[in-house]
């Protein structure tokens, strides 16, 4: 057999794999295991301080909140979690929710109202530096205990009335507060793990947790392996096993679904969709998220608003997204299409000629007096081509020199909170299917605002409209909030609208593709 041949049997080998071998890494079967990747190492398991998608990926498959979503329904209905039922008084300003009863967590202990109670105080407590805290802001006394001002825990709108029912009492009526609830960092905890392991609690050995799913193996930048939770109270996961291989490059992914080593792969490389779309294997899903920009504006010249809009204005979105090629939509609003208060004649719109009039008039008529900036982004194939466009596009439409600046994930988190760059790039998934979810993280008091800025006008309209019940009321206070952070400040520069591309194996059956992006993986099955 000459050599050639011989690497094309080898590698029919690689793919097809020998019917006598059924194995995957880590000692698994193969028949038994559902093999995917992650971008990135996840920050954290401790959800309670969880604030990124790869880490609310695990957690979701490893524990549940008191409601959660049909994730199999188009409209994303509530339905029961670890909460059986749940009810408001007439105004939706006191919530009483009725826990499950025999439900136990992954080491036998039983759950109880309880645990719940000391996960919505431990993300409020000013020692956790919990990033969501703001996100239950609306509980009475809630704010001014995360921020230290108020020291009695006990005078926080939080009450377990007994091991089974948990009622909370808001500062004003909120119509869709059972929905926030649904969210990683709300999820229950046990204190006396925590207290046990320190700072190991979320270890592999250590971590109990109330999902499918156990955490078995965390091989930290390797890999992470999911068990069935055989204490699990609903629905048992169909596929005992979950593989996450930890993988920084899409093209790296993609070899490796190529070769059948993973059965499913998201973040598909740009530069190869035209390609990869014609695939039996290529699913796409509109999902509700938008790419942004941000602008740190108290770093100059970012703290000049006629420079923020100059580089608003230049930038061809519709350029970067035939560019990606995934189906992305350009969005010149803050809230993304598909989502109630969706605006299309929303934001500032691309006008190379009025930005350089800008750019003038900020004070750099003379491009070569312009300092040069940074734009930051996380490690990632289709961030980088993203950044590069825009790169070329200021250079060639402005005349200005931008520097690009890549960090891996938990260490561009780390930056964003102590120092953001000039310019720095995110996505924001919805945590709801709600547009308060996309406004209130910009809030003043927001630890997920990073762009240094603030106006209380935008506070007052997203606070009041999160307590307004009339659908149409609310969405002409999201249209004018909407207006000051996109026509009028400026501190952020919205992409597009997201739409999920994948490839996922044909032995992979009920691939949780949804609006929101939630990957729980228990009703994945997986065929031979």
């Amino acid at each position: 057999m000459s050599k050639y041949l011989l690497c094309a049997f080898v590698a029919l080998l690689a793919v097809t794999g020998c019917k006598k071998k059924q194995s995957a890494d880590y000692g698994l079967n193969l028949d038994e295991t559902f093999r995917m990747h992650f971008q990135t190492e996840p920050p954290t398991l401790d959800w309670t301080k969880s604030s990124d998608t790869t880490s609310s990926t695990v957690i979701n498959n490893l524990m549940e909140g008191l409601v959660t979503y049909d994730l199999n329904s188009d409209t994303l209905e509530l339905q029961p979690g670890l909460a059986e039922s749940w009810m408001s008084n007439r105004d939706a300003s006191v919530w009483t929710f009725k826990m499950k009863k025999d439900i136990k967590w992954s080491d036998g202990v039983a759950f109880t109202a309880q645990h719940a109670a000391d996960g919505l105080l431990r993300l409020l407590d000013p020692k956790t530096a919990a990033k969501y805290a703001y996100f239950i802001f609306g509980i009475k006394n809630a704010k001014p205990y995360s921020t230290g001002e108020l020291k009695d825990a006990s005078q926080v709108g939080i009450e377990v009335v007994n091991d089974h029912t948990l009622q909370i009492t808001l500062e004003r009526p909120m119509s869709f507060f059972p929905q926030l609830l649904t969210h990683v960092p709300t999820f229950p905890v046990r204190l006396d793990v925590i207290a046990k392991h320190g700072d190991t609690w979320t270890e592999a050995g250590n971590i109990v947790t109330l999902g499918p799913y156990k955490l078995k193996i965390w091989e930290h930048d390797k890999a992470i392996v999911l068990e069935k939770n055989d204490t699990y109270f609903g629905r048992p996961a169909k596929t005992p096993y979950i593989l996450g291989y930890i993988i920084n490059e899409a093209t790296t992914a993609r070899n490796m679904f190529d070769l059948g080593r993973i059965d499913a792969q998201m973040d598909l490389p740009a530069n190869e969709l035209s390609l990869l779309k014609e695939r039996k294997e290529f699913e796409d899903q509109n999902i509700l998220g938008i790419f942004y920009f941000g602008f740190n504006t108290k770093k100059a010249p970012m703290d000049n608003l006629k420079v923020r809009k100059a580089i608003s204005m230049a930038i061809d979105k519709d350029e970067i997204v035939k560019m990606l090629g995934g189906g992305q939509i350009p969005l010149a609003g803050w809230i993304p299409k598909g989502m109630k208060g969706y605006d299309e004649n929303m934001g500032l719109k691309y006008n190379t000629e009025m930005a350089n009039k800008l750019l003038d008039e900020a004070g750099y008529k003379d491009r070569s007096t312009f300092p040069r900036i940074t734009l930051a982004f996380n490690t990632n194939d289709n961030h980088k081509r993203l950044a590069e466009s825009v790169q070329a596009q200021l250079k060639s439409k402005l005349g200005i020199q931008i520097e690009l600046r890549n960090e891996e994930w938990k260490v561009y988190l780390e930056s964003l909170q102590t120092d953001p760059p000039h310019i720095f790039r995110l996505g924001w998934l919805a945590d709801i299917p709600d547009p308060d979810n996309f406004m209130n993280f910009l809030l003043s008091d927001s630890d997920n605002n990073h762009t240094n800025w603030g106006n209380p006008r935008f506070d007052e309209l997203v606070i009041k409209a999160a307590s307004v019940t009339n659908d149409a009321e609310r969405m002409k206070l999201y249209d004018e909030a909407q207006r000051i952070l996109v026509e009028q400040d400026i501190p952020v520069l919205p992409i597009y609208t997201m739409v999920e591309t994948m490839m996922v194996n044909e032995r992979v059956k009920g691939f949780p593709a949804n609006a929101i992006s939630q990957m729980k993986f228990k009703d994945i099955e997986i065929t031979n």
